[in-house]
C-alpha cells in the first residue's frame, strides 16, 4: 500500500510541477515587450505613370 502511495504521490507531484511550469512559461511569454513591426527590406514605390502625348510601342 505504502508503494501505491508513494507512486500517486509522485505522479500528482510531477503533474503539479508540470502545470506549474507551463504556466510560468506562458506568463514569461506574455511579459515580453511586443517586438516592433520594421522590415528589412524596403522597395522604393514605382514611378506612376502620367499622361504623354506619344502612344507607347504596342498601341498604334
Amino acid at each position: 500500500m505504502s508503494r501505491l502511495l508513494a507512486a500517486l504521490l509522485t505522479c500528482v507531484i510531477a503533474t503539479a510541477l508540470a502545470t506549474g511550469a507551463a504556466f510560468a512559461v506562458v506568463a514569461a511569454l506574455d511579459a515580453t515587450p511586443p517586438q516592433q513591426n520594421v522590415p528589412l527590406v524596403t522597395f522604393p514605390d514605382p514611378p506612376v505613370p502620367g499622361p504623354s502625348g506619344s502612344k507607347g510601342p504596342g498601341e498604334g
